[in-house]
C-alpha cells in the first residue's frame, strides 16, 4: 500500500519508538512524542510496538490510499475520518483503493497522537530506527516532516489484517491522562542546587506552556526558581526523557522527543512516564502544574503501559481468531422453522419461512 499526501497538515513526520544507542555520539534519540500510544496503536493492528508511524499534530493530513489496508489513529480526538466519515480515534477501519483520510480537527483535549497502519510506514532506517530528527534531517521520509505530494510506502501487514476492523480497546487500556492533574516530577541528585523557596515555588505555583514550545522540549513562563550559592550550571551531563531543566533565567524547560543527548544546565528531576504523556498532548497557552513524586510511581506506570500492551495484544489475538460467518452460506440457508400444532384435537404442520 502507498500513501499520497495531498494536503501534509500542521507537522506529519515519521516516527517508531526512537533512536536508541547513540546518545554516547551525539545523536538524539527522536521517536513519537506519545511513546505509550504508539505502542498500543501499533498492537491494535498488528505490528510490532516499534513500527514507524505517521505522528499527527494538531491539524492533521489529506491522503489518499494506493492499494488495501488497515489503520488506526492512536492519541487524541483529531476528528480522524475516511471518505469524510468520522471514524474517530482508537477504531482500526479498514482502507481500500482510492479511499481518503482527512483529519477534521481537535474534538476536545489533546493535540497529537499516531496514524499507524498494518505493516508500519516503510522507510530506510537509519541507525535503527526510522524515526525523523529534522534539525540534523536524519531518518524518516528524508529527514524532514511531509509536505504535498509526497508518496509513501507501507510495509507488509499481519497476514490477518483483513480481519481488524471494527477493533477497539476499552477506555482504561488508553491510558488516557486527566488533563487537569498535576505532573508526577521524581527529584532528582541536583536538587540540592535550588534554594528551598524555591522548590516550594514549583510545587505550589502555575505555569504556563509558551509558544517557543516544539519536540525538543516545553518551554513554561511563571515564577522565577531560584538556584543556591551552586548556580544553574554543570558539567555537561546526560538528559533523560521528561527532564526538568532549570537553566539561570529560572524558568523550566522539561526536555521532549527531539532533546539534545547532555546538557549543562541543572535539572530538579524527571516527570513519571503517564505525565510525559499527558504533557505532549497540551498546547501553548495551557496551564502546568507540579506535584512531588517518588520514583517508584514512575516504575508503577511503566508496569501500567506494559500490561495495557499485553491487554491490548490479547484482546487483538482473540478479536482476529473470532470464527467467521460466510455471507454466501448464510443466504444460502433460509431462515425457517417447521413445528406441528393441535386445535380441538386435529393437528397441523406448519412451516414458517422468511420472505425477503
Amino acid at each position: 500500500m502507498e500513501l499520497i499526501v495531498k494536503k501534509a497538515g500542521m507537522l506529519t513526520s515519521v516516527q517508531d519508538l526512537g533512536r536508541w544507542g547513540y546518545q554516547s555520539s551525539g545523536v538524539p534519540v527522536a521517536g513519537a512524542m506519545d511513546l505509550p500510544a504508539l505502542r498500543l496503536g501499533n498492537t491494535m493492528v498488528g505490528n510490532p510496538e516499534n513500527a514507524a508511524a505517521l505522528e499527527v499534530t494538531l491539524m492533521g493530513p489529506e491522503i489518499e490510499i494506493k492499494g488495501g489496508g488497515a489503520a488506526v489513529f492512536a492519541g487524541a480526538e483529531l476528528g480522524f475520518s475516511v471518505n469524510g466519515k468520522e471514524v474517530g480515534s482508537w477504531n482500526v477501519v479498514l482502507l481500500n483503493d482510492g479511499d481518503v483520510i482527512t483529519f477534521k480537527g481537535p474534538r476536545g483535549k489533546g493535540c497529537r497522537g499516531n496514524l499507524c497502519f498494518a505493516g508500519g510506514i516503510d522507510v530506510v532506517p537509519v541507525m535503527g530506527s526510522r524515526s525523523t530528527y529534522t534539525r540534523a534531517k536524519i531518518g524518516g521520509f528524508e529527514g524532514r516532516a511531509l509536505k504535498n505530494g509526497d508518496v509513501v510506502k507501507v510495509g507488509e501487514p499481519s497476514p490477518l489484517w483483513k480481519r481488524t476492523g471494527g477493533f477497539n480497546i476499552p477506555e482504561e487500556l488508553r491510558l488516557t491522562q486527566d488533563p487537569e492533574a498535576p505532573l508526577a516530577l521524581m527529584t532528582g541528585l541536583q536538587e540540592d542546587a535550588f534554594t528551598e523557596e524555591g522548590k516550594k515555588l514549583l510545587f505550589e505555583s502555575e505555569y504556563t506552556i509558551t509558544a517557543e514550545s516544539d519536540r525538543m522540549g516545553c518551554r513554561l513562563e511563571g515564577p522565577k526558581i531560584g538556584h543556591t550559592e551552586k548556580g544553574a550550571d554543570i558539567v555537561s551531563d546526560a538528559i533523560p526523557l521528561g527532564a526538568v531543566q532549570i537553566p539561570g533565567h529560572g524558568m523550566p524547560i522539561i526536555m521532549l522527543a527531539d532533546r539534545q543527548t547532555t546538557g549543562g544546565y541543572t535539572k530538579i528531576g524527571v516527570l513519571s512516564p503517564l505525565s510525559i504523556e499527558a504533557l505532549v498532548q497540551k498546547m501553548p497557552g495551557n496551564k502546568v502544574r507540579f506535584r512531588k513524586a517518588v520514583v517508584q510511581e514512575g516504575a508503577d506506570e511503566q508496569k501500567r503501559i506494559k500490561d495495557a500492551v499485553r491487554r491490548v495484544k490479547e484482546l487483538y489475538a482473540s478479536y482476529v481468531s473470532r470464527p467467521e460467518v460466510k455471507a454466501a452460506a448464510a443466504a444460502a440457508a433460509p431462515l425457517s422453522t417447521h413445528f406441528r400444532l393441535t386445535v380441538e384435537g386435529k393437528s397441523y404442520d406448519i412451516t414458517c419461512e422468511e420472505i425477503s
